[in-house]
């Protein structure tokens, strides 16, 4: 990780820490470093799927598989057209279940999403999708770190968008 991204990742994290897990509400870390965009998504297993469990039969590893394609697909997050940016490959984390998983009946999947931007200055917002993908997620508490600052907003399917 480049130095300046590391910076900007703990000034996201110093910010007042939110719920360590809640049903229905996922995580959005966004830190903007000259022409990058890094967001780091932590979504409960159950907004996802509707349970934080092994899948007990066909119909929810198939749930399982479907929920990690969809979180793979950077088009999840839209960087203001005007600045540019395309999509490196996406990283999805499932839940490991099992003894030795060490599982604390709280699944939460982790995603994160890279965007290098051709024009940074026009850079204004961000907008997810994920509300459309997900009808258990009612809210994502987004913290934002970058050249403007840092800040936080709580998106929701009626607001999906994270503007500075």
């Amino acid at each position: 990780m480049h130095p300046i991204h590391l910076l900007a990742l703990l000034a996201v994290l110093a910010l007042p820490a939110q719920a360590q897990h809640a049903h229905g509400e996922g995580m959005l870390d966004v830190v903007i470093d000259k022409d990058s965009i890094a967001i780091n998504l932590e979504l409960p297993l159950d907004a996802a799927v509707g349970f934080e469990r092994a899948p007990r039969n066909e119909r929810e590893k198939a749930a399982l598989a479907a929920t990690e394609r969809t979180l793979g697909d950077a088009a999840l997050f839209v960087p203001t057209p005007a600045a540019n940016c395309r999509a490196q490959p996406p990283k999805v984390v499932m839940p490991a279940f099992g003894a030795k998983a060490g599982n604390d009946g709280h699944g939460d999947i982790d995603a994160s999403y890279t965007y290098r931007c051709a024009n940074p200055a026009a850079l204004k917002s961000i907008e997810t999708g994920i509300f459309k993908q997900f009808k258990r997620l009612y809210r994502l508490e987004a913290q934002r770190a970058g050249p403007g600052g840092q800040g936080k907003q709580r998106l929701t399917p009626k607001n999906p968008v994270l503007a500075w």
